[in-house]
């Protein structure tokens, strides 16, 4: 009987169905991607109406979507990647995926595929609510934002592996986590816009991983991004994705952490 043939993008799209079905099985991980980013935006409300936004041309609707974006790319994609990748490590199920027929980079790319999707499409539903409820406005220049949201989806994912690279249990994973998570929060534009700061202090924190995306989707939205600020964020947006890319790809670990 002959074999059956294969494609990357089938064996991808298979693994990727069954870490969906075991991150549906693990409610933690559940309430970490569906939930949290759906709170998070609403607690940190009054701060944001605190905040002299018209100053710098920013509505409160504009600055609670990058919010609730930014979110969903920290705790739907990145958080419980983490978690994900460490868990299936300790478990041997990534060695034992490596005997077969998938590459490195089909492995990490199927068992990233459900919670990228995820944050995606959670992203998408976000920004709609913020348009309709919040009076966000429809983005000036959306391919600007979607390819902000595309470069913070990557790099979420990128950034996983490594720190998973550096965990040595499931249950530490939220720990090691928690360094990215709050630097990110509080530097790339998340929950402060970056025009907000000062001067020197936006400039140090421009160039935070996460910050050229977070920048590339406010300023598609609201269309206030120069071309020379816009190449800018891309570069910086493209430089650390590779980086990150082959940070894993040198430093990934394949077994278990004993």
């Amino acid at each position: 009987m002959n074999a059956v043939a294969t494609t990357p993008a089938g064996r991808m799209r298979a693994l990727g169905r069954a870490e969906l079905s075991l991150l549906g099985r693990n409610r933690n991980a559940v309430v970490t991607a569906l939930f949290v980013p759906l709170a998070l935006p609403f607690s940190v409300r009054p701060a944001i109406d605190q905040m002299d936004l018209k100053g710098e041309g920013l509505s409160v609707g504009s600055v609670m979507l990058t919010a609730a974006i930014g979110f969903s790319l920290l705790f739907a994609v990145y958080s419980s990647l983490v978690s994900a990748f460490v868990a299936r490590r300790e478990e041997l199920v990534l060695k034992r995926l490596r005997t077969g027929e998938l590459g490195d980079s089909e492995i990490l790319a199927g068992t990233a595929l459900p919670a990228v999707c995820l944050g995606f499409v959670q992203s998408v539903l976000l920004a709609a609510a913020c348009v309709l409820l919040l009076d966000a406005g429809a983005p000036a220049i959306p391919q600007l934002a979607f390819l902000g949201l595309l470069f913070g989806l990557v790099l979420c994912a990128a950034l996983a592996a490594l720190t998973a690279s550096v965990t040595r249990t499931a249950e530490s994973a939220q720990v090691t986590a928690l360094p990215v998570v709050l630097v990110s929060m509080m530097g790339s534009g998340i929950i402060v816009p970056l025009q907000l700061l000062s001067d020197r202090v936006a400039d140090v924190c421009r160039f935070l991983p996460l910050s050229p995306a977070i920048r590339l989707i406010g300023g598609g939205w609201t269309g206030d991004l120069s071309a020379y600020d816009a190449l800018t964020a891309v570069l910086t947006a493209l430089a650390w994705t590779v980086l990150a890319v082959f940070a894993v790809r040198r430093w990934f670990r394949w077994e278990p952490r004993r």
